[in-house]
């Protein structure tokens, strides 16, 4: 994780900042900064797509670590991780959650912020012999008054019985934060029948898209979204203005349409 100096003080240090009390959520499947079928590598373009939301906290899935031979074949791969490169200058602070490990690299999922990430963890929720997953948490301090921010990063297996043995863990480390929290879930739910939002309703968790719009969006494939497998939960946060990001340039640099929406304290 990056350790700039914290976000919302002077460079005197001594002097608060204005309190922050709206900002902007955006979720992604970075498809490993490929195309859907892994035909072209575009990393620099999502970057661009990224920054033109100028979103204040993006939750990132599938996005590489490390890869030890793509360099050899990509002339824009990055020489940093992925989630660093994609960070960019805009956003001062970012966390990685190490999921996947494989000879050639590791993927996994990261959150990037202009606020300070106080602190974060990954925790393992894959089921053995099978995909592997992780939810990672960060806690996030915004400027001014210094309220926290819990925010996890989600990306849940494939099989409905995973899922839901995934989304049981969620649950248990909600419990475990007070109850007055604010926390933002947000990621690749791959939840296709649509199962997660009453799982997560005993937690408080709000699904921001079935809160406005009686669904959660559609966000799978991201040329033509008919599947609603991408989603943004909030609990202690007012949420408006959700959207889904399914024109171009996003509908050709990922296999998924991003999410954002706005948040209120």
């Amino acid at each position: 994780m990056s350790i700039p100096e914290p976000v919302g003080f002077t460079d005197e240090g001594s002097d608060v900042a204005p309190s922050v009390r709206t900002f902007t959520v955006l979720t992604v499947n970075t498809h490993k900064g490929f195309t859907a079928l892994n035909r072209r590598f575009i990393l620099p373009e999502l970057r661009e797509a990224v920054r033109s939301v100028a979103a204040d906290v993006v939750f990132l899935q599938e996005v590489h670590g490390t890869h030890e031979h793509h360099h050899k074949r990509y002339s824009n791969w990055p020489t940093m991780p992925q989630y660093e490169f994609l960070a960019d200058s805009l956003w001062p602070q970012f966390a990685y959650g190490r999921n996947a490990v494989y000879p050639d690299g590791d993927h996994g999922n990261a959150l990037l912020s202009k606020f300070q990430i106080i602190r974060h963890d990954n925790l393992d929720v894959s089921i053995s012999g099978h995909e592997n997953r992780g939810l990672l948490h960060c806690v996030l301090r915004l400027p001014g008054d210094g309220a926290e921010i819990h925010a996890i990063c989600v990306h849940l297996g494939l099989r409905e019985s995973h899922r839901n043995a995934q989304l049981k863990l969620l649950g248990e480390r909600l419990a475990e934060l007070p109850d007055d929290a604010p926390v933002i879930v947000a990621g690749d739910f791959n939840d296709w029948r649509q199962r997660a939002d009453a799982l997560l309703k005993p937690c408080g968790l709000r699904e921001v898209f079935a809160e406005h719009h009686g669904k959660p969006a559609r966000s799978f494939p991201a040329r033509l979204p008919t599947l609603r497998l991408d989603r943004i939960y909030v609990r202690n946060l007012k949420a408006s203005q959700p959207k889904v990001l399914a024109n171009r340039p996003w509908s050709h640099l990922s296999d998924h349409a991003p999410l954002s929406v706005e948040i209120e304290l």
